[in-house]
Order: C-alpha cells, then sequence, then structure tokens
C-alpha cells in the first residue's frame, strides 16, 4: 500500500503462435463447493465509459488502487483491493471485495473492511487458516479453517499490523479484539504477505520498513503472537520508498522440480520511468533469512511499463496449480488520481502464473496470462483474422505476431482511430528492444507522466513472439514468451478503432493473429 506520504496528491512461425495460444491461455482449476451468482454489471457503470476494460476487473465505482488479499478458498478466488467508498480519488482506505470461479469472470461484494476511528484498512494479505492455528475459527465438523485477512492499520501517526477473520466464506469480517498484532511504534511498517511455511510449520509474515528500504519477515504458530526473523536491504532501487512486499517460491521453466525464492519489493517514486513501479531479486529462503544470488546493486523490474505496481500472489491455490499466480494495479502514482475517468478510476491487470527462467544472465521472472482466455474468443470467425495490412480493431483484442531475422527496422501495431490518435507497440530492428509510445494517444490533457515513450530490455533469441493483450484503456504486452512485459494505461479520447503494421511494414513471417475477445461483465 503506498503510504500517502509519498503519493504525489497531484497526482518459425504458426508453430510458435499455436504453442503461444496454448501456454498463454491455460485454464485454472474447475471450482469446488459452492459457486458465487451470476456475474453482475458494476454499478454506475455507462456504456459511454469508453475506456472502462471489458476483460479486465475495475471497481463498480470511485477509487481503486492496489490488489489486497489474494487467497483461494473453498472453489473461490477472492480480489480484496484498495478502496475509497466515498470518491474517485485516493481516501477513506477500504478493502473491496470480489470473488471469481476461474480467475476472469468477477462477482462484485460489499465492501470487506472500512476505515473505522481513524484508522484506515492499508495493504495486506489473507490466508486460509486450516488447522485453526490461530483459535479464531469456528469449527465445524471436520472442517477447521476460516479466512484470516492480515492488513495495515493506517493512523494516528502510526502504522501496525492487524486481524480480521470470516467464517462464512469472506462475506463479513470480524477485526480482531486483540489488534494491533504488531505494533513497532513506526510510521512507516506496513503492507504485510503472510504464508505457511511447511518446513519449519509455522507462518512467515513479510512486511517493509518503507522509508529505510528494508524487508522485515517475522514468524507465527498462530498468526497472533509474532517474533522478528531477518531483514533484507537496502539492495536494488532505493530512489523512492518500499512498498508491497512478496515472497514466493517458484519453479524454474523445464527443471521439474527445482525452484527459487522470488522477492517482490516495489519502489514509489524510483521506477525507470517515473513514479511508481516492482523490482524482484532471486535467491534462497530458509525460513528465516532471504538471501539473494549474486550482487544487488542493479535493479531488475517485474514490468517496464509505466502501470504496474503493487502486485501479490494468491495464497492457497490448489495443489494442482503450476506456479504462483499474481496481480497488479494498472495505474501510476504519478497519475492515479488524474486519470480521465468518470464514476471510476483504477483497474488490475489480469492474473500471471509465474516462473523462472535460465538465461545466459542466470534465472529471469516469466509471467504468462491465465485464467482461460481462450474462453473468451469471440464466437464470429469473421472477427479473427490474420492481420495483414489495416484491420477494424475490436473493443478487446488479443494479437499476436512473430519478429524475425529478416525483419529490419521496427516492426510492430499501430493502434489508432479517427480523430488521429495513437499508440505503436513496436520491436526494435534487432529485437533488442520491445517499446510502446503513447505520445499521441491522447488529443486533450493529459496528466503529468503519460505522454511518453517507453522501453523495455528483449534478449535476441532469432525469433521475438509478441503478445498484445488491448482492453481499451488497458495494455499489456509479453514478448518472447512472457520474459519481456510492459503494462500501460492508454486515454484517448474516443475509442482505437483500427489496427495496421507501423509504417506498412510487416513482419517477414505469416504468423499473425486478431481475436477478438467478448466481455466478462454484461452489458458492456
Amino acid at each position: 500500500m503506498t503510504t500517502r506520504s509519498s503519493l504525489p496528491i497531484r497526482a518459425a512461425a504458426v508453430a510458435a503462435l499455436a504453442m503461444i495460444a496454448v501456454a498463454w491461455t491455460g485454464a485454472v482449476p474447475a471450482p469446488q463447493g459452492p459457486l458465487p451468482s451470476p456475474t453482475v454489471r458494476p454499478t454506475g457503470a455507462s456504456d459511454a465509459e469508453a475506456l472502462r476494460p471489458r476483460i479486465h476487473f475495475t471497481p463498480p465505482r470511485n477509487f481503486m488502487n492496489d490488489p489486497n488479499g489474494l487467497v483461494y478458498y473453498k472453489g473461490e478466488y477472492h480480489l480484496f483491493y484498495q478502496y475509497n467508498p466515498q470518491g474517485t480519488t485516493w481516501g477513506h482506505m477500504s478493502w473491496g471485495h470480489a470473488v471469481s470461479p476461474d480467475l476472469l469472470h468477477w462477482q462484485h461484494l460489499p465492501v470487506a473492511l472500512t476505515e473505522q476511528d481513524g484508522v484506515m484498512i492499508f495493504s495486506g494479505s489473507a490466508v486460509v487458516d486450516r488447522e485453526n492455528t490461530s483459535g479464531l475459527c469456528r469449527p465445524r465438523g471436520e472442517d477447521r479453517s476460516c479466512l484470516v485477512a492480515i492488513y495495515t492499520g493506517h493512523g494516528h501517526g502510526k502504522q501496525t499490523q492487524n486481524l480480521a477473520v470470516s467464517q462464512d466464506r469472506g462475506r463479513t469480517w470480524t477485526k480482531y479484539p486483540g489488534n494491533p498484532v504488531i505494533d513497532l511504534g513506526l510510521k512507516d511498517f506496513r503492507d504485510p504477505k503472510v504464508f505457511w511455511h511447511a518446513p519449519t510449520r509455522r507462518w512467515v509474515m513479510v512486511t517493509v520498513l518503507s522509508d529505510q528500504h528494508k524487508v522485515r519477515l517475522f514468524s507465527s504458530p498462530d498468526l497472533r503472537t509474532w517474533t522478528m526473523l531477518s531483514d533484507f536491504g537496502p539492495a536494488g532501487a532505493t530512489g523512492g520508498v518500499w512498498e508491497c512486499p512478496d515472497l514466493m517460491e517458484v519453479p524454474i521453466e523445464h527443471a521439474p522440480g527445482q525452484s527459487r525464492w522470488v522477492l517482490d519489493v516495489d519502489i514509489n517514486p524510483g521506477a525507470p520511468w517515473g513514479g511508481s513501479g516492482g523490482q524482484y531479486f532471486v535467491g534462497t529462503f530458509d525460513g528465516t533469512r532471504f538471501v539473494a544470488d549474486g550482487p544487488t546493486d542493479v535493479p531488475r523490474w517485474v514490468d517496464h511499463g509505466k502501470d504496474f505496481y503493487a502486485s501479490i500472489s494468491f495464497s492457497d491455490l490448489p495443489a494442482e496449480t503450476r506456479g504462483p499466480i499474481w496481480m497488479g494495479w494498472a495505474s501510476n502514482w504519478q497519475y492515479a488520481n488524474e486519470e480521465p475517468t468518470t464514476t471510476w478510476r483504477g483497474a488490475q491487470s489480469l492474473p500471471r502464473r509465474l516462473l523462472l527462467r535460465r538465461t545466459p544472465d542466470g534465472l529471469r521472472l516469466v509471467q504468462q496470462p491465465t485464467g482461460s482466455l481462450a474462453s473468451l474468443f469471440e464466437k464470429d470467425g469473421a472477427r479473427h483474422q490474420m492481420l495483414v495490412e489495416r484491420a477494424t480493431l475490436p473493443d478487446t483484442a488479443d494479437l499476436t505476431f512473430v519478429v524475425g531475422r529478416g525483419d529490419v527496422g521496427e516492426i510492430g501495431l499501430r493502434l489508432f482511430n479517427d480523430v488521429g490518435e495513437e499508440v505503436l507497440v513496436a520491436v526494435s530492428a534487432d529485437r533488442r528492444e520491445l517499446s510502446i509510445d503513447r505520445r499521441r494517444s491522447r488529443n486533450a490533457p493529459a496528466p503529468a507522466g503519460y505522454a511518453e515513450r517507453h522501453a523495455g530490455p528483449l534478449r535476441s533469441t532469432g525469433q521475438v513472439p509478441v503478445r498484445v493483450l488491448i482492453d481499451r484503456s488497458v495494455i499489456e504486452v509479453f514478448a518472447n514468451e512472457g520474459e519481456t512485459v510492459m503494462t500501460e494505461r492508454v486515454y484517448p479520447t474516443r475509442p482505437f478503432t483500427h489496427v495496421e503494421w507501423i509504417g506498412g511494414r510487416r513482419p517477414v513471417s505469416a504468423s499473425t493473429r486478431l481475436m477478438a475477445l467478448r466481455s466478462i461483465w454484461s452489458n458492456r
């Protein structure tokens, strides 16, 4: 959770594509137990809100930022999020709430945790206390489990860590009367991510001492009493406050049974393109201390776009699920309060599965969208096509192409409308750079830090497969099968309605695909 002291207040290849389609539209486990009621249209949404995404999660109304408390329990994926119930800019932080059977279709639920007695509900996590280690669950026969949320309370000049418990699958919550469970008397101590560490049979909490650029770890047998374990940092990027840490065991690609630990910690400001962003470290964790592999002075960035922050992984995923899955907030603190939307602000990324890939430079994080996106492909075959020259761009589209050795210059897509607004998604001639250029994407006043071109490094692999998911105001790009990822918001005054190759330069490979996607919401 970004502290408001740090917030700017203004603030090959047809085969290759086939492999991408299989790898990147993988299904999540079928739900078990009761399903949520049918998805409803967000209250306050209007067809006139042309920037509201159709497959990305947005709040029904008002302001949203960090995802919180991601957890799977009894057939439902829970998404909590930082939410202002009273307005469309940051304030009165509470936990909004939604559930999904498949990480794709979301049902909005009432606000879960609200500001009270001058204490706002900042970021945190949620876990399934399966064996009632906390003593807070009410066993029902053999089922001893309940959901426990661990969150930062922000108020009265300090930040503390607190608990809340739900006995009814997250529908209602009771704050623990013994709160806070950790109070260091500090004003910048927040964002607890808690997980069960099986080898030491105890809970581990990952927090940040934000202004000290340190990640602090604690352990507990019961979620209520906590003992400090160790600190990590300062390291990597330290140009702003550290926030929203996560510590995950991530499998290594093509190496069954092998894994490494990844420590993710975000920073605001201090990201490569200004404002907020996320960095990660790869290393080992023995239940007490995280130790990074090699030097930690050069940051490794999670996402090379401008708009991916506060990512957090799901707790308690089904055993058959491969790899951690996380989501991030698709915005930037430079302009989050000024997004040119109407009744709402803020969007979440699509869920992404995480892997580690061996490269000549060491292990690198790979992110691939998950959640059965293939189920949203339009049934009308006329809306799917090989992209030859210019084509009509659907509101939501999945575009895939491959840049090969025979391609020269800048190869990529121009998304545009009839009033001359455009955004460019491109790979450089030598495939060493992926870029998104939104300098001409809005013919109207734009927030500071928005009208820019951003780029991320590409490892040369002979062929570079690129996948572009455009969803009205959200663009997510995955190159080299998720090794280089960019997430950006775009704010045209009218929807982008056409797509063509930049400068008419089509890739030598004929492997291009444009697929239209249906909305996950009714009447949107």
